[in-house]
């Protein structure tokens, strides 16, 4: 990169510099270049302030500036992006900054440091100095293809913690029903491995290996649970030296150490316990607390009577729901409020995250009005969340058609984001 003697030169913005000569040898839509950085801008650490500023540059840019050959640079002066973003002098260029040492954007300085420019009688870029977008067109693929790891990556965890569930429901039943009729076992070992094993349930994201141990334990625990179950009410054949036996599984009990379960998984397998059903009434019973379905059948009709009893507990809309179903609005809220206990805590991040895809000020204000401060909360959420997608190209329209609706009694948002959360358990 080339040394004016005013900016210091960095690692950063020379690899940004190199992806901006990349980006112009390359065509890609504004929209899908846009789109792209939008669902992995949190991830690769961009903040809202920074999405702000590319919004707010990238409105400056053309459609004829995206294609090969040319360069979508913006030569807009501190004084406007100050006023239309609401920054101050230096947090204007922190988030600069950060966009060009993250490779989203690259300074194209001239001789004096001044941005300035100019377009032929066609409306093509001639020569500018400012701020070179040319870095989203080199790596919209990239970006495409993170997204598409980090959507893998989330339907597998989804995936875990259903099955995380349906074994501790299964385990729970077990225990319940043996401390119940007072059957002989373990009961107190395994209630207090189970009670430690729920402690370690993920409040937050976690990584699928992670979710992938503490299903392997959950799993190793019921089978324990069930073979001490069918045990003792007789559903297996009598071993031999049972005092001996119940030592053995007392003993492998205590050994499962679910501390250890986000370092090193210590699966214990036995085969000492071989259920064999003795008649079709016990059969039956098992069946009522055991379904003889597949795990994956299991999974999909637990999680269907989940959907079933929320939509008939629920009347209203509760954080939990819109966090679920909106993965890439709960993303940048968290990032931007950090813990969000209340409605308050979402209005406040939904008023600073409003400008970043485009929603006027006149319009929010009108949405909070006409339909109340949560309603209105709930909406941006959906909408954000839509935009992100690539759903959704004019958010501040689709928030006017959401008011609308709204007064005629036609807005239902309930079905919108239950039935997001259904798509993403399809």
């Amino acid at each position: 990169m080339k040394h004016t003697g005013w900016r210091k030169p960095t690692p950063g913005l020379g690899v940004a510099e190199q992806l901006a000569q990349a980006g112009e040898r390359v065509a890609v839509p504004k929209t899908r270049a846009f789109v792209a950085l939008k669902r992995v801008g949190a991830h690769i650490g961009l903040k809202a302030g920074d999405m702000m500023l590319l919004d707010t540059l990238g409105a400056f840019t053309q459609a004829q500036d995206w294609e090969e050959g040319q360069r979508p640079i913006v030569w807009a002066s501190n004084a406007y992006l100050m006023e239309q973003t609401g920054f101050s002098l230096s947090a204007l260029k922190r988030h600069a900054r950060r966009l060009a040492e993250n490779g989203v954007i690259s300074f194209q300085d001239s001789p004096n440091g001044k941005r300035w420019g100019r377009r032929d009688a066609e409306g093509r870029i001639v020569e500018a100095y400012g701020f070179d977008l040319s870095p989203l067109s080199a790596r919209v693929e990239e970006f495409e293809e993170l997204q598409a790891e980090l959507q893998a990556e989330r339907e597998l965890c989804q995936r875990l913690k259903r099955q995380i569930t349906v074994a501790r429901r299964m385990i729970r039943a077990r225990i319940e029903a043996a401390v119940s009729g007072a059957l002989r076992g373990p009961w107190t070992q395994f209630t207090g491995l189970f009670e430690e094993l729920l402690d370690r349930l993920p409040r937050r994201h976690q990584a699928s290996e992670q979710l992938e141990r503490l299903l392997a334990w959950f799993k190793e625990l019921q089978e324990r649970v069930e073979a001490a179950y069918l045990k003792a009410t007789g559903a297996i054949n009598p071993v031999e030296n049972t005092d001996k036996n119940d030592a053995q599984v007392m003993k492998k009990t205590q050994e499962m150490n679910p501390r250890e379960v986000i370092s090193e998984p210590h699966i214990l397998i036995t085969n000492q316990l071989i259920p064999v059903i003795s008649n079709s009434s016990e059969k039956e019973e098992a069946a009522d607390v055991v379904p003889n379905a597949r795990p994956e059948e299991r999974v999909d009709g637990e999680l269907e009577d989940w959907v079933a009893e929320v939509r008939k507990k629920r009347t209203a809309l509760d954080l939990p729901t819109i966090m679920q179903a909106c993965p890439e609005f709960a993303s940048w809220a968290r990032n931007m409020g950090g813990f969000l206990k209340d409605w308050g805590d979402l209005h406040r991040v939904a008023g600073q995250l409003r400008p970043m895809i485009g929603i006027s000020e006149h319009a929010w204000n009108v949405a909070q009005d006409r339909m109340g401060t949560q309603v209105a909360t709930a909406a941006f959420a959906l909408v954000f969340e839509k935009h992100s997608a690539g759903e959704v190209a004019s958010p501040g329209g689709y928030l006017r058609g959401m008011v609308e609706k709204a007064g005629a009694g036609e807005l239902h948002l309930e079905r919108s984001f239950y039935g997001r959360l259904s798509g993403q358990a399809a």
